[in-house]
């Protein structure tokens, strides 16, 4: 007797790793948290280390028949498919080593790897069609069609033509502050709101504060809300950052959705990641005026369903379940 597990649905970011198991029938029968996934920093081997502690966990939680089955640590093949949305797997060949990685661990009958961002666009949507563009620490878009088609970035940063996303936004507020200050750039309410931020009373000093490490520079993402705090008051460098941070997100959806001939059709376009789910009236109405003059028909909305969701349908998707059961699935997450 074999478990009953359908699909292992791993959501793994930078901060965190979500691993759901799920019945033939799509009911949630275990999940588990972990930390964050992390190859370039850790490497392959201890990434995937990250993974096979929290499904593990999750192993632990089955009900009672299924875990008497699923021995620890995994017994090879055990479990269904596996369906793995990752942080880091930013290209096709990224995903396809990932994917040999987990497949080498045995887990289940069969493997498939994507970015994380399809996650976030399968959890937002009832049919695997639509556009999603995420805006957290950095920025990406990526669109499916139910016939297989995909439409994506590298989304690796400047070198890929990237822009914006809150890391972006902190730096490019950090450059016109300090210009701001020592005269070489136009005046700007960031140069006193940005060190004002962390207590301190000029830009020196905040750039001073990172530099040294006084500040840490995790904390710089703190800053991209005082940017858009500092745009809603009216400081015109401040509110063309939000403004060029809308046109980026358009760009992406709007090319997206030509590459799979949506543009001129009803089709959702999600908005996900910290920045877009803060829901900044100067930035998401901007997109969503914007993106109605490219595609009219397109249907904006900030996604709230949890990505682990989305890997868990795109599991459904590949092994070939009912409609029923990728409803049962989402109830169970409404």
């Amino acid at each position: 007797m074999g478990v009953n597990v359908s699909v292992v649905a791993v959501d793994a970011g930078n901060s965190k790793t979500d691993v759901a198991l799920i019945g033939t029938d799509g009911t949630v029968l275990a999940t588990a948290r972990g930390g964050g996934f992390q190859p370039p920093a850790v490497g392959m081997e201890a990434a995937v280390d990250v993974v096979a502690a929290a499904l593990e966990r999750a192993v632990a939680e089955l009900p009672a028949p299924e875990r008497a089955v699923a021995e620890l640590p995994v017994p090879p093949g055990s479990l269904g498919h596996v369906s793995a949305c990752l942080a880091n797997a930013d290209l096709p060949v990224e995903e396809a080593e990932l994917a040999e990685a987990l497949a080498a661990r045995g887990w289940g009958t069969s493997v498939e790897v994507r970015n994380d961002t399809f996650a976030i666009l399968r959890a937002g949507v009832d049919e695997p069609r639509g556009v999603a563009v995420v805006c957290g620490a950095g920025i990406n878009c990526v669109g499916m069609v139910p016939d297989g088609r995909t439409a994506r970035f590298p989304a690796i940063g400047r070198i890929s033509g990237d822009w914006g996303g809150g890391g972006g936004l902190a730096e490019e507020a950090l450059w016109f502050a300090a210009r701001a200050e020592d005269g070489r750039g136009e005046p700007t309410e960031l140069a006193r709101t940005l060190p004002g931020h962390f207590g301190l009373d000029s830009m020196y000093a905040l750039i001073e504060a990172l530099h040294r490490g006084a500040i840490p520079p995790v904390r710089r993402h703190e800053l991209t809300p005082v940017l858009f705090a500092t745009g809603a008051a009216g400081d015109a460098v401040a509110a063309a950052l939000v403004e060029r941070q809308a046109e980026e997100v358009v760009a992406m959806a709007s090319v997206a959705l030509t590459r799979l001939g949506l543009l001129e059709e009803e089709v959702p376009v999600l908005l996900g990641g910290s920045v877009l789910a803060a829901r900044h009236p100067r930035l998401n109405d901007r997109i969503a005026e914007l993106l109605a003059a490219r595609a009219p028909k397109a249907v904006v909305r900030v996604v709230s369903e949890p990505p682990v969701l989305g890997a868990a349908l795109l599991g459904l998707d590949r092994t070939g379940a009912a409609p029923e059961v990728h409803r049962r699935l989402r109830e169970q997450y409404a």
